[in-house]
């Protein structure tokens, strides 16, 4: 198994220094900062036009959101984990399909909301009562109508407003909709999942944009070994500088310069920012001239969510063999629950998924903390429970390198936000799932998009070269198609 370390010394280039006393090459030059899914497919496509690149990294890894963890013998992606869409459109399906790297499907349909169909929980009350099946899918069903009915609303409002107040709207208007008891009690528990999939609070989520996400065909597929092997593929050969954090920005008639923390400078024709949406928000990397006033409203204006995970590895399974478990309860906050990665993967390991204002009172906490508050949440459920051998924890709201998990639109501000993020700003470019404004807060999301500023980065560069090629614009290998491996036990 491959070792942190290792991995380290793979990826870590002697070529990283300053660009001061360089032989100019004729070659133009790219910067991509960010060593996440759409800074390295910029990278990628960049070096196999010809350019020269070199990524700079904060961390000591690449992969940015994306994080598979092998601290308990086995891959566990502590980040993003599920290919959303498991098709031959997805950009990312011909290099999974390549790899040979096996997908197990949780949905059938190209649901918004939910990456599991109705029929995979198993969900109980705090009292440790399971709540009947029938009863699980005919409220999930409730929902959907209840949300369905938040379109006359949007359509009957000019202004903005939460998901929380038009479904309360919702319920106003159409008493025959309320459910109370243990249906209430499961109703929150979807309106918890719901704020999972934005990893935001329902008061916080717009009800004009909530659904304007274009969705692949083909339902979500967890990668079962990770997704390091793709991020390593996409990365060999590459230059790359981990442990670089970038600090200034500064754009010139001539070219760009950036300065990284302890000085260094690089410079080059053109850079690539692929930093998540929440460093951009706080403003750690000084642009020079500061960004135009429409660029920074829209990075201000787009909400960035958390979600963490906490992965507990036990012995042996002790629970139903369930693809999710949760546990319901008078409000979302108080609802959790648990992927079962036993039942995709084979090993005894649940990962607790806390969204929300849940998910930043619990990074407040020590790791021992979280993982207790965890394993007392399924307590709850499983009385019997035994404790976890080893554990993992996220901290993607605190970490200064991503400073939160995926963006979502905020009430009251325009979906076009994600694509004015993505405009170029003379030779800087942007990219991200934050600029993905059909695919925002995915992995393919950030992959395209990377692929999109690679392509408008060539294409300006060139043009001022006097070297522009239209008639050989693409970049990179032919895809080939290759199925995808899917799986459904």
């Amino acid at each position: 198994m491959e070792s942190r370390d290792q991995r380290n010394r793979q990826l870590e280039r002697a070529s990283c220094y300053s660009n001061a006393g360089r032989s100019q090459s004729r070659s133009p030059s790219v910067i991509v900062i960010g060593g996440g899914f759409a800074g390295i497919a910029a990278a990628r496509a960049l070096h196999d036009a010809s350019f020269q690149v070199v990524l700079l990294e904060s961390r000591d890894r690449i992969g940015g959101r994306v994080c598979t963890d092998y601290s308990f013998g086995f891959p566990v992606d502590m980040g993003a984990s599920w290919l959303h869409g498991v098709c031959k459109e997805n950009p990312l399906a011909p290099i999974i399909g390549r790899l040979g790297l096996p997908l197990y499907r949780t949905s059938g349909d190209n649901s918004v909301l939910y990456d599991h169909d109705l029929e995979s929980y198993a969900l109980f009350d705090t009292d440790g009562n399971q709540v009947p099946q029938d009863l699980v899918t005919k409220v999930g069903q409730a929902f959907e109508s209840v949300l369905s009915e938040t379109d006359k609303v949007r359509q009957e409002h000019s202004e903005d407003m939460s998901i929380l107040r038009a479904l309360d709207i919702v319920f106003e208007r159409r008493p025959d909709l309320r459910l109370d008891g243990l249906s209430y009690k499961v109703l929150q528990w979807y309106l918890c999942r719901m704020e999972g999939w934005f990893a935001a609070d329902a008061d916080t989520i717009s009800l004009r944009c909530w659904d304007q996400e274009e969705l692949l065909p083909g339902g979500h597929g967890l990668m079962v070994r990770g997704y390091r092997p793709v991020i390593n593929t996409l990365a060999k050969g590459l230059d790359i500088c981990l442990n670089h954090r970038v600090t200034k920005i500064a754009r010139r008639y001539n070219g760009v310069k950036v300065t990284v923390e302890d000085g260094r400078t690089f410079v080059a024709d053109a850079v690539v920012v692929a930093v998540p949406l929440g460093v951009l928000k706080s403003k750690s990397i000084k642009f020079e001239p500061k960004l135009p006033d429409w660029k920074e409203d829209a990075i201000a204006d787009l909400g960035v969510g958390i979600e963490n995970k906490i992965a507990l590895h036990f012995e042996k399974v002790f629970w139903p063999n369930v693809e999710f478990l949760g546990v319901v309860a008078s409000t979302s906050y108080e609802c959790s629950y648990f992927l079962n990665l036993h039942k995709a993967t084979g090993h005894p390991v649940l990962v607790y998924m806390p969204a929300g204002q849940l998910a930043q009172d619990i990074e407040k906490m020590s790791d021992e903390a979280a993982v207790n508050f965890a394993f007392m949440q399924l307590k709850k459920i499983l009385p019997d429970a035994s404790e976890p051998i080893q554990y993992l924890v996220s901290h993607w709201g605190t970490d200064v390198n991503s400073l939160g998990s995926y963006s979502y639109d905020l009430v009251g501000k325009p979906h076009s936000l994600y694509e004015r993020l993505r405009i170029p700003v003379d030779n800087l470019f942007f990219a991200g799932e934050a600029t993905s404004m059909n695919y925002p807060g995915s992995v393919h999301g950030a992959y395209s998009t990377g692929l999109m500023a690679a392509e408008d980065c060539r294409m300006r560069v060139l043009e001022r070269y006097g070297e522009l090629d239209l008639f050989n614009p693409a970049m990179g290998e032919e895809d080939v198609s290759v199925p995808l491996l899917i799986s459904r036990i």
